[in-house]
């Protein structure tokens, strides 16, 4: 017997297929990170700032956390299969949670490179051309993470904001840094260097624990967004009327993917036929909406008490 379509299946269900391959901006942003730890660790190397040593650092959690987010979205490209039936698009949440638990590991590295510093200060020297270097570093990361996030947002893919969004705090702690170097040259204040570079890795512990409880939030199967449930009421109410009643709605979002779950109730005098044309018709309008989509439809008689049940 030839098997079903894997369009939908009798009751209704849709299956998603592979998303478009996003490692593209993966591999831009592994350029992006080469590129900068080599401007940042040249800014340290002429300045001796352990702000810019701070500032590097991070640079290096860039790169590991692009190459985790080049796996993840390779992954996530994926269609369906026999052991992954729901597709792969929760790869992507393990990836913001590396790079989440690798911002901590460059953090508890700054914090411990400051206090030893504080206690221990250094002259800066070559602080001009340092401080150049660093911001063209910046530059590069700023345009870098723009990109990423414009992408993500199109593509609905945690995997691209969390790293546009790592990128752009890397900037303002790039921004911090160059300032309190500045304020070390121009004060003469060599503890202010170790301060500055102490801040920054609060700042980024900070955002460290954003994208690791944004992945462990994603893994959970948390509700869609406000906006995308709008969108579902929206077209529930389209469809509706008296001869077709839905009920125990349910919705999630697994990566780039949201998945929603019904029962339509309709009289029970009405063909199979009938019936599914109605199930089709809402699942058409919810692939006409959202990009990514998985819909589990169940039909049942509206006469029968137990569709309420």
């Amino acid at each position: 017997m030839p098997s079903p379509p894997e369009s939908s299946s009798a009751t209704g269900a849709a299956r998603p297929a592979g998303r478009e391959n996003l490692t593209r901006f993966a591999w831009l942003s592994i350029g992006a990170a080469v590129l900068t730890i080599v401007l940042k660790f040249a800014a340290y190397l002429l300045t001796g700032s352990v702000g810019l040593l701070s500032d590097a650092a991070e640079s290096i959690v860039n790169l590991v956390a692009a190459f985790v987010a080049l796996i993840a979205l390779h992954v996530a490209a994926q269609p369906a299969d026999e052991d992954h039936q729901f597709g792969h698009s929760k790869a992507e949440y393990f990836s913001a949670a590396v790079e989440g638990v690798m911002i901590f590991v460059a953090a508890v590295f700054i914090l411990w490179s400051s206090v030893q510093r504080f206690f221990a200060p250094e002259p800066l020297e070559n602080v001009g051309v340092g401080l150049g270097v660093s911001v063209a570093a910046s530059v590069v990361n700023g345009l870098v993470a723009l990109v990423l996030m414009r992408a993500g947002r199109t593509h609905r893919s945690i995997t691209l904001v969390a790293d546009g969004k790592h990128l752009l705090t890397d900037v303002w702690t790039s921004a911090g840094v160059v300032v309190g170097v500045l304020l070390v040259s121009l004060t003469g204040w060599l503890r202010l260097d170790p301060i500055i570079a102490f801040l920054v890795g609060c700042n980024i512990i900070w955002t460290g624990w954003h994208l690791v409880r944004e992945s462990v939030d994603g893994l959970m199967d948390h509700a869609p967004s406000a906006e995308c449930q709008a969108d579902i009421n929206r077209i529930i109410e389209e469809v509706s009327s008296p001869d077709v009643h839905i009920h125990g709605v349910r919705a999630r979002v697994a990566g780039h993917e949201n998945h929603v779950a019904m029962h339509v109730l309709v009289p029970g005098s009405w063909t199979v036929q009938r019936g599914h044309d109605v199930l089709e018709d809402i699942e058409a309008r919810f692939r006409d909406t959202f990009a990514h989509i998985t819909i589990d439809t169940h039909l049942e008689p509206i006469e029968d008490p137990r569709s309420y049940e």
